[in-house]
């Protein structure tokens, strides 16, 4: 059978028609002339719209894409600054060095025994526990000036120990020996009370409390005081010196640990003949000391050791404001400067301090005097002790005779120079 087909020079429109192929019994399409499957054309037209679309949506997004870049960039960066921040605030809080000195200590208790360091011998420094005050050449001329003046008081027995901190020369008059300290004890437990603020172990401002268990008689007035009150430890400290308080005194042997852990401390100093055996005031002498302990605690602070500076000025403030100046302070010329500590116990006297002379000398010394119940003799060989040293310091060694610092006329001083011939520019 002849098939039809549609003239392709025909003017008209062209006729869709429709036929059923009877061998594959798909429907077919013909426009003008050619036959089209109508699922591939679907599906070719979807592909298409699909691609114009993408390139739609690819012009809509380019511009979106830097705007969202910029963002992330933003956030990053705004990310960065809290860390920094962050980071910042707990290197304050947390001190790396402090943490790494703590992990290497850690480290060092963890680590066994077995991995001992050896360490590599060293010489040998001289002890800190002892008195290593330089003395030169003992004063025997002064020696025996004291003699004289110790024939004077038959009934008095003296000792004394005096050192010119100059050049160390020194005099000795039965200073070694024990002697019972009355209140002069009280300058070797002001000295621990400073060491003990030094090491940060008690605060000037910190409140001690006043309770019956310190409360003891004798000198001073807080035993008068109600029972509980308060006070600052420097204040504490302060009438202990210059009104020779002995509460204050108990107050602060407690708050240093006791006497026996003093009395350790006062070893360690090479304080071999200064001990407390009882509390204040002591009338039976129980508690000990001599000349040459004091004098040399008192040279050591005086050069600083035991104490830090600051502390060694408090201290001698302290001192220098005692307020029984019957004693030592009386054989001394009145523009001369004393920060001591005195004592009495009825058969005991005594006085001990550091003593600057107008001329820019400064010695120390100690005097005790043993005697009859309050006669008035010790008192006076003190004073005459004290008078004697005092003059002898003063003249025994011969002073240069001071320089008169010309001035040079101003035409001298800078002479004018010769021109050179030669030319020195640049030297």
């Amino acid at each position: 059978m002849r098939r039809r087909t549609s003239s392709v020079s025909s003017p008209q429109p062209q006729k869709i028609s429709r036929r059923t192929v009877n061998n594959n019994k798909k429907q077919v399409t013909v426009v003008s002339g050619v036959q089209r499957n109508s699922k591939t054309e679907l599906s070719t037209q979807k592909v298409a719209n699909n691609g114009r679309k993408s390139r739609q949506n690819t012009q809509k997004r380019s511009p979106n894409l830097l705007i969202n870049l910029l963002l992330y960039v933003l956030r990053i960066g705004i990310m960065g600054v809290g860390i920094g921040a962050i980071a910042g605030t707990t290197l304050t809080i947390l001190n790396p060095q402090d943490i790494l000195a703590a992990y290497l200590k850690a480290s060092q208790i963890i680590s066994p025994p077995s991995q001992k360091i050896e360490e590599t011998p060293q010489a040998k420094l001289p002890p800190t526990n002892e008195t290593t005050i330089p003395v030169t050449k003992e004063l025997t001329a002064l020696q025996e000036k004291l003699q004289k003046i110790d024939a004077k008081y038959p009934k008095i027995t003296p000792q004394a120990w005096f050192i010119d901190l100059d050049n160390g020369a020194y005099v000795s008059y039965n200073g070694t020996s024990s002697i019972p300290a009355a209140s002069t004890i009280k300058i070797p437990v002001l000295v621990a009370f400073f060491e003990e603020v030094d090491a940060g172990n008690i605060h000037l401002d910190q409140m001690l409390t006043m309770d019956k268990e310190v409360i003891v008689s004798g000198s001073g007035d807080m035993q008068y005081m109600q029972v509980g009150k308060k006070f600052t430890a420097l204040e504490v400290a302060t009438k202990m010196i210059i009104i020779s308080d002995n509460t204050a005194t108990e107050m602060l042997i407690r708050q240093l640990g006791g006497k026996e852990v003093l009395n350790k401390r006062f070893k360690k100093w090479g304080m071999n003949q200064t001990v407390i055996n009882n509390i204040l005031p002591d009338l039976e002498g129980t508690n000990k000391t001599s000349s040459e302990d004091l004098s040399k605690l008192l040279a050591r602070i005086e050069r600083g050791d035991l104490i830090s500076s600051r502390s060694r000025d408090r201290l001698m403030a302290i001192m220098e404001r005692t307020r029984t100046r019957t004693l030592l302070p009386q054989g001394l010329e009145k523009q001369a400067n004393i920060a001591h500590k005195t004592g009495d116990i009825g058969t005991i006297i005594g006085d001990a301090g550091i003593i600057d002379m107008p001329t820019g000398k400064r010695y120390i010394g100690a005097v005790f005097a043993e005697r009859a119940y309050n006669d008035t003799a010790g008192r006076a060989l003190v004073q005459d002790f004290s008078r004697t040293v005092y003059q002898h310091f003063k003249y025994y060694e011969p002073r240069p005779v001071p320089k008169t610092i010309e001035k040079k006329p101003e035409n001298q001083a800078n002479p004018p120079q010769k021109p050179s011939d030669t030319n020195q520019s640049g030297i």
